[in-house]
């Protein structure tokens, strides 16, 4: 069951006002990943750790020079088959989490952060661990 609109669209709006793209279904999924040579796919959550920690840490790393083609974005407990389609085909073998994040490379991928590693960090931790992900898989690389 999905929670309501009224309560997380300021939270979707934490990252799309940043430019963060929504994917809100399996086909919005498939298409940004599909069609950008580098993605942030950031699953979206209710709780604190996305509001003070990986939210944030997304703004901050999305400044760095070297990034990702595009950041995209769903939101787990709203955009829920988008979410499930996410898992099932994009991230097959890594255990669900949200908020989490993961790095896509010609449509693979070749980098993630789960919740457990979001939590024990600050956001500026995470920023920069964001960035380290973005300086060996968006710069400059052959697919």
């Amino acid at each position: 069951m999905a929670y309501s609109e009224v309560l997380i669209t300021p939270m979707r709006e934490d990252l799309t006002r940043h430019g963060v793209v929504e994917t809100r279904t399996p086909e919005d999924v498939d298409r940004v990943i599909g069609s950008h040579q580098t993605v942030l796919m950031v699953t979206n959550s209710v709780c604190g750790c996305a509001a003070g920690k990986a939210r944030p840490a997304v703004v901050m790393a999305m400044e760095s020079e070297v990034r990702p083609e595009v950041a995209a974005t769903v939101f787990a407990g709203g955009d829920v088959e988008a979410v499930a389609h996410l898992r099932e085909r994009h991230l097959q073998g890594i255990p669900p989490s949200s908020p989490s994040m993961a790095l896509y490379r010609g449509g693979k991928l070749v980098w993630a952060l789960h919740r457990f590693q979001i939590e024990s960090s600050t956001a500026p931790e995470i920023a920069e661990t964001l960035r380290s992900a973005f300086a060996e898989h968006c710069a400059n690389q052959p697919v």
